[in-house]
């Protein structure tokens, strides 16, 4: 799945969690609109690939009482293999979708776009005079790197769910794959094939998810 690739300069305001504090790190990251799609696609998607074995992280279904939503979610992010990022017509309405995106973008995350019930060309954020102009900037590019991310494309009132399940399951797999060789190139030169080098408990996860789609 192409991405184009943050910006390294970017930094955030917020306090978020040092890989080695993510004891477990979730497989995909499902950045959405609750009012929007937490009753439909973005909830189908968490329960999908809990089916599959991954590890998602949706954040009524991940967090419980007490929890703190910035140290939660920015941790989540942070330890992430990959995240989806669910756009719909209110999306830009939401500070939390936002900064959850942005910090996607600045950590470098394989992010992939679906526009539900939206074009990318109807996204945008407005600047409501609220807000530091630094951190409309923010919100701004993150936006603009996931608009320019092949992504998928779902109209609700005639798109085959099934087929979107899928094919979330088949970009998520591949990127997941994807990352965890680049992990593996960077600890090791001479890496050459996955399935030598690969942690096992993600390739048994692959292996399973492929062989159910």
């Amino acid at each position: 799945m192409q991405r184009l690739l943050a910006s390294s300069t970017k930094a955030t305001a917020y306090k978020i969690c040092e890989p080695k504090m993510c004891p477990n790190p979730c497989d995909v990251f499902i950045n959405h609109r609750g009012i929007d799609t937490k009753r439909t696609i973005s909830g189908l998607l968490y329960n999908h690939f809990t089916r599959l074995k991954l590890n998602a992280f949706l954040d009524n279904k991940s967090m419980k009482p007490g929890d703190r939503l910035f140290g939660e979610i920015d941790a989540a992010i942070r330890g992430c293999g990959v995240g989806i990022a669910v756009f719909s017509p209110r999306y830009c309405d939401s500070y939390f979708c936002l900064h959850e995106l942005a910090l996607l973008m600045e950590s470098k995350k394989r992010v992939i776009p679906i526009f539900y019930d939206v074009k990318p060309s109807q996204l945008s954020v407005q600047d409501d005079g609220k807000r530091p102009a630094s951190e409309i900037e923010r919100f701004r590019w993150a936006l603009e790197e996931a608009k320019y991310t092949v992504g998928l494309t779902f109209d609700s009132s005639n798109g085959n769910w099934s087929e979107l399940l899928e094919m979330a399951s088949e970009a998520v797999t591949k990127n997941l794959v994807e990352v965890e060789e680049e992990k593996q190139r960077g600890m090791n030169p001479t890496y050459t094939h996955m399935a030598r080098y690969v942690n096992p408990n993600t390739l048994l996860k692959v292996r399973r998810i492929f062989s159910l789609l």
